[in-house]
Parts: C-alpha cells; sequence; structure tokens
C-alpha cells in the first residue's frame, strides 16, 4: 500500500511540474499606470527584466575626436558620406562602426585592405547606405525616436547582421495539399509571439501599408459610415502585429492602449501615438532603403523568397520597452543625426 501511494505522489508530483512548466514563478511585479479596476498595469517579472537589462547595455563611446585638421574627403578617396569630418573625427567614427558591426573581422568586414577606396565589397555598398538610413531616422523620425536617436549599434549589437530582421515567408501549404494554401493564416510563428495567428503580420503593415484598425465606431452599426467593413482574417492579422509589438518592446497591450475603449485614442497613453510613427518608420526604411538594396546583396544573404532583410519592431527594441532602455548613444555621434543624402 505505502509503495502504490509512492508511486501516486510522485506520479501527481510529476504531472505537477509538467503543468507548471509553462508558467513563471514568484515573484511577479505589477506596476499600475491607470485606474483602479480597468486592467491598466505592466505586469514584470524581475528575473526576465534582469536578463534584458543586462542584454541592452549600450557600450561606452570612444573620445571624442578633435574637428580641427584637413577634411577626410580631401585626404582619403572615394569618401561620399561623412566627408565633412576631419580626419580624426572620421577615423573614429570608422573604428565606432567596427565595433558595432563587425569587431572580430574589423575594418576588412567592408573593406579591401590593399585599397580602402573599392567598393568591390557589398558590405561597404550596404554600410554606406545604412549610415544614410541613420542619419535619415535620426533627423526625419524624431517622432519616434525622439532626441535619444539609433546608432549602427542600435540594431546590430555587434553582430554583422542584426539579430532580429524579417524576410517574407514562403507560401505554407499543408503537405497533404488536402486544405490547400493557409492563405496565411493560423500556424505558430516568432513574429507572432509563437501564437496561432497570421504567420506574417509584417508583410501588410511594415511594407505594404494594410489597414490596421478593424473596430466599428458604433456598436452593431450595419450600414452606413460607421458600418464595420473589416473581416475576421483582417482582425487575426491586426492582433497577430499587435502581439508582435507587445513582444518586441516587452510590454502588455496596456502600455498603448486605454483597456476601457482599445480604439480610443482620446483616452490611449502617449505611447501610441509614438508607436503609430514607428509602424510608419519601419514602412519607410523597408520600402527606401532595405528592399532596395536587394540586388546588391549576394544570394546567400536573400530570403526564402529571394528578398533583403527588412527591420521590424524588434531589430531595435529586442525585448525593451525603449531601445537599450533609453541609452542616448546618438548625442556622441553628432555626425548622425544630419539630413541624410537622398
Amino acid at each position: 500500500m505505502n509503495r502504490t501511494l509512492r508511486t501516486l505522489a510522485m506520479g501527481s508530483y510529476a504531472l505537477l511540474a509538467l503543468l507548471l512548466t509553462g508558467c513563471e514563478r514568484p515573484p511577479i511585479v505589477a506596476s499600475q499606470n491607470g485606474f483602479r479596476g480597468t486592467g491598466m498595469e505592466q505586469v514584470n517579472n524581475p528575473r526576465t527584466v534582469a536578463v534584458k537589462l543586462a542584454a541592452n547595455q549600450a557600450p561606452v563611446a570612444l573620445d571624442a575626436a578633435s574637428p580641427d585638421g584637413p577634411k577626410a574627403k580631401d585626404v582619403f578617396k572615394n569618401v561620399q558620406i561623412l566627408g565633412d569630418l576631419s580626419v580624426a573625427q572620421f577615423t573614429r567614427h570608422m573604428a565606432s562602426i567596427t565595433q558595432w558591426v563587425a569587431p572580430e573581422a574589423g575594418c576588412a568586414y567592408c573593406h579591401n585592405p590593399e585599397n580602402f577606396a573599392d567598393d568591390g565589397k557589398y558590405t561597404k555598398v550596404v554600410a554606406r547606405r545604412m549610415i544614410q538610413m541613420t542619419q535619415h531616422i535620426n533627423s526625419d523620425w524624431k517622432q519616434h525616436v525622439a532626441s535619444t536617436g539609433v546608432t549602427c549599434y542600435t540594431c546590430h549589437r555587434g553582430n554583422n547582421i542584426p539579430a532580429n530582421v524579417w524576410f517574407a515567408p514562403k507560401d505554407r501549404k499543408y503537405a497533404n495539399g488536402l486544405l490547400g494554401d493557409l492563405a496565411g493564416q493560423n500556424l505558430a510563428s516568432k513574429s507572432a509571439g509563437l501564437t496561432s495567428l497570421p504567420f506574417d503580420p509584417l508583410t501588410p503593415y511594415l511594407k505594404d501599408s494594410a489597414e490596421i484598425r478593424v473596430n466599428g465606431k458604433q456598436a452593431l452599426a450595419a450600414t452606413g459610415a460607421d458600418a464595420n467593413r473589416s473581416s475576421l482574417k483582417q482582425t487575426e492579422h491586426t492582433y497577430s502585429l499587435m502581439v508582435h509589438m507587445s513582444e518586441s518592446l516587452g510590454v502588455n497591450c496596456t502600455y498603448c492602449h486605454n483597456s476601457r475603449s482599445f480604439q480610443s485614442w482620446e483616452e490611449s497613453r502617449p505611447q501610441r501615438a509614438t508607436a503609430w510613427h514607428g509602424i510608419r518608420m519601419a514602412r519607410d526604411l523597408n520600402n527606401d532603403y532595405l528592399i532596395p538594396l536587394t540586388s546588391t546583396f549576394p544570394a546567400k544573404r536573400l530570403g526564402p523568397t529571394n528578398d533583403a532583410a527588412k527591420v521590424n519592431c524588434n531589430t531595435c527594441h529586442q525585448g525593451a520597452f525603449k531601445p537599450l532602455y533609453g541609452a542616448e548613444m546618438a548625442k556622441d555621434f553628432p555626425e548622425l543625426q544630419v539630413v541624410a543624402k537622398k
């Protein structure tokens, strides 16, 4: 009898342990950012936050260089951008890019060591355009990045290729063909937080400009301007995008929305407007800077449908509500805050 009880107890413990594998052990910290009873709060696990903090530390900037002396464009060949910096400033900037993007390969990741003016490496052509993109973000998208700004490190974090970029997925169909094309629906994917929602929430909104709003303006309005014409499929795609944003920033829905009325802009938190600009910024960067580079990349750098890597919310944020938790790296690089050449 005792043996049977022990067996049952061990089985119960094993079952309990299995059930708890999907749970987070306490303490869980909730901070209220709205009226009581409205669910306006952010929920965090201190252990998870500690890991994120450690992973979102900005490197110390190199010492500022003197603006005196000859200009880089007058000393070096084929300097198409940043040429108005002094040689010392230009060298500091190149050393910083090496630290941010290619700490192991060094200058040779982009340059031909025997001829630094040579544009033969695709990485140099891409890097030049990425500097212009960074300038564009800092000067033209202050509605999203404010005075904090970005540098190459914001996305790259010491990696040649940012860890969180995306490609258009191939069409997914069931192997036996009985159910045909999934039409982008309900297949768990990392981009949608592993939820069983549309597996590509990025192409419609961060490349194309599909309508995000799916709420009707009036309950049960059947006709007229207030009628809700959004399909369930469109609603699921929108929700998939919202899950992506929530996962990327490590926040709840109420970081931007008021739980009393998710659709109301008047009752939303200011962060919703910042996010609105962020969606459009990502779309702008993808269409004007990254997609046009498709032919520059070798085949090994393209996605399953031969498209170039593109940015999403997680590319910069990487689980933090502000990239690098608001570290103001751009202030140490004023050359990245000028209006970019088109």
